[in-house]
């Protein structure tokens, strides 16, 4: 009933034509390139009225939203996201009955999720205008204290909330650009340019700032910073400096490396001898869904908390009103106990700084256990979750086996059979990936890695789909006639 009342709305809503014709590789490419430039430049632009100075010590959100708080991508594709997780758990879950095989329900699914971001896009934007984003002008009082709208905003922060909003929505049809013209998502790209950001600018930076570097004459970047320490002889502080780029490459390895570990159950056609094929099981078979799934409810955690805060009921805890960021100690609460370290980089004197005051504090090895053992057991818990919701349990990949009319060899083709034989491999391997991806996020949140753990693992996965699909294409471009064959 009501997806029939919301038909004509879905129907209408506005959406990137098509192209008429299919583009080339070159013009996918050239496309990307454009959506990453547009990208980047709305990561410089801030709203009217908004306090550039927020954006300090939000590092995460930027990192696993593909955004910049204070500028006009400040929610980035989090609502795009939001939308695209709870409708996919609400199909999952039998709570909307909507078979995605069919062309017509397909495009109210779309429809439906273009329609609920841009609505998350609205809600973001009033969280962040009303806690976080809205700079105090104590010469004019009136645009932050008086006539506000209904008591709930002040026609500044409305006036920033409708921008920020449409900041998302752009990124909502920058991503519909990438998939129609160019290659792979938007989304994928917007946190993929946000990690490799991170990772060039915490690695080469050049600039020079006392907050970075614990010295006006230290470049802030690390490879520079550590040239600058060997050239006046300070090996320590050199040492000190790449280790962070250091841990950076082990996370990187050892998510590649997870990457391409698999498990491949033959199978077999039941009808015709000889012909067979393998169902691979990957180690991360629920990719980086428990990490993201996770983090981003750690990191809501902090913004609910800081908007409680702000409104007078610290149930959460208390939060340092000039860095927005939970009061480092027990009177933090569960927002602090539950939040990452901050980036090594942010720190007065780098890294040696970070490593004495909170790897070698014992009163933050707490924080830091409490925040590890969270971490992973949300992963575990949300991996199993996304499987049972999202067709991958074996129950029902033993039913798309026999769909196919495969079966494993020496057994049955009885989908009861297949399902027990996956009880062997799926639901083990589910809570074993799970954790790997908690750990490995945990190890290089702590550690101090650039660009985070969750953002390490988001982007290893994302390069790994782009390099494929890439390959995909340049096939299809030598070989016209396997594209036709791949519909």
């Amino acid at each position: 009933m009501v997806l029939d009342a919301l038909k004509p709305i879905l129907y209408n809503l506005p959406e990137v034509k098509n192209p008429a014709r299919a583009p080339g590789l070159k013009e996918k490419l050239m496309w990307t390139g454009a959506v990453l430039l547009i990208f980047y430049l709305m990561g410089q632009i801030y709203p009217y009225g908004a306090d550039q100075a927020v954006i300090k010590g939000f590092e995460r959100f930027e990192i696993l939203l593909g955004s910049k708080t204070g500028t006009l991508i400040t929610t980035g594709i989090g609502p795009i996201v939001l939308a695209s997780i709870f409708l996919q758990l609400a199909i999952g879950a039998r709570l909307i009955n909507l078979d995605l095989s069919i062309p017509e329900n397909k495009k109210i699914f779309q429809g439906l999720q273009k329609l609920l971001a841009v609505f998350l896009s609205l809600v973001e934007g009033f969280i962040y205008s009303k806690a976080i984003v809205v700079a105090v002008d104590a010469s004019t009082p009136e645009l932050f204290a008086a006539n506000a709208v209904m008591g709930i905003l002040t026609p500044m922060q409305f006036g920033i909330m409708l921008q920020l909003t449409m900041g998302s929505v752009f990124l909502l049809f920058l991503d519909e650009v990438c998939q129609k013209y160019g290659i792979g998502s938007g989304v994928s790209l917007f946190i993929a340019a946000g990690v490799a950001q991170a990772i060039f600018v915490g690695s080469f930076g050049f600039f020079y700032l006392d907050a970075l570097a614990g010295s006006a004459d230290m470049p802030a970047g690390l490879i520079p910073g550590a040239i600058f320490s060997l050239t006046k002889g300070d090996i320590i502080t050199s040492f000190m400096m790449i280790l962070p780029l250091l841990f950076t490459v082990i996370v990187f390895s050892m998510a590649v490396y997870a990457e391409g570990m698999k498990i491949e159950l033959p199978l077999a056609y039941g009808g015709a001898r000889g012909l067979g094929a393998r169902y691979p099981i990957k180690f991360l078979y629920v990719s980086n869904i428990p990490v993201i799934l996770a983090s981003a409810l750690l990191l809501n955690m902090q913004v609910i908390g800081l908007f409680m805060f702000n409104a007078g009921i610290p149930l959460l805890g208390n939060f340092d009103k000039a860095t927005n960021q939970p009061i480092n100690d027990l009177s933090g609460g569960i927002a602090y106990l539950t939040s990452a370290l901050p980036s090594p980089l942010l720190l007065v004197g780098g890294y040696s700084t970070y490593v004495s005051q909170y790897l070698l504090n014992p009163t933050e090895l707490l924080h830091i256990l409490i925040y590890g053992i969270v971490l992973v057991i949300l992963c575990v818990v949300f991996g199993w979750f996304w499987i049972e919701s999202t067709g991958m349990s074996s129950a029902n990949v033993a039913a798309q086996i026999d769909k196919t009319g495969m079966q494993i060899p020496g057994f049955r083709q009885d989908p009861r059979v297949t399902e027990k034989i996956l009880n062997k491999y799926i639901p083990v391997i589910t809570v074993l990936g799970s954790i790997f991806v908690g750990i490995l996020a945990w190890f290089a949140d702590i550690t101090g890695a650039l660009g985070t753990g969750t953002g390490i693992l988001l982007t290893v996965g994302i390069l790994y789909r782009f390099y494929e699909d890439l390959a995909k294409q340049q096939i299809f471009e030598m070989y016209p006639v396997l594209k036709k064959l791949s519909r």
